[in-house]
């Protein structure tokens, strides 16, 4: 699956908790999620580092509009990014419910291991093997 095809996907799947992911989709919308993270933060620190040094209304009030925005894609994006783990590790034949060691010190490293790991071959409880 393709970079493209991973996030079209993914975002069609909004909130799609059932199914299967294959590991390429689950990585190309991580690699999304990381690069629109990223580049999105961009505009609120070079904003935040001119307002810092000049004590103007207008800069503030940019910069706070940059965040504003820039935490709302981010909680836009929250939602699918969990809906491809849980499917990725459906694939694994694991309950998507496992994604609550994200909330334990050191359980993302156990996820990181589920989530690269190689799915189930052919039929599982969750539905056939993604194409």
């Amino acid at each position: 699956m393709s970079f493209s095809d991973a996030v079209r996907t993914c975002l069609q799947k909004y909130v799609s908790f059932d199914g299967r992911a294959t590991r390429s989709e689950f990585w190309w919308f991580y690699l999304f999620y990381v690069l629109v993270s990223a580049v999105g933060y961009i505009p609120v620190v070079v904003v935040g580092l001119i307002a810092g040094s000049e004590e103007t209304g207008v800069l503030n009030a940019l910069w706070a509009l940059f965040m504003i925005a820039w935490a709302l894609l981010l909680l836009a994006l929250v939602l699918p990014i969990l809906a491809v783990g849980c499917r990725r590790l459906h694939d694994r034949g694991q309950s998507g419910w496992l994604q609550l060691l994200l909330l334990v010190p050191c359980g993302s490293i156990v996820l990181l291991v589920f989530w690269v790991m190689e799915g189930t071959p052919g039929d599982n409880a969750y539905g056939p093997r993604p194409a």
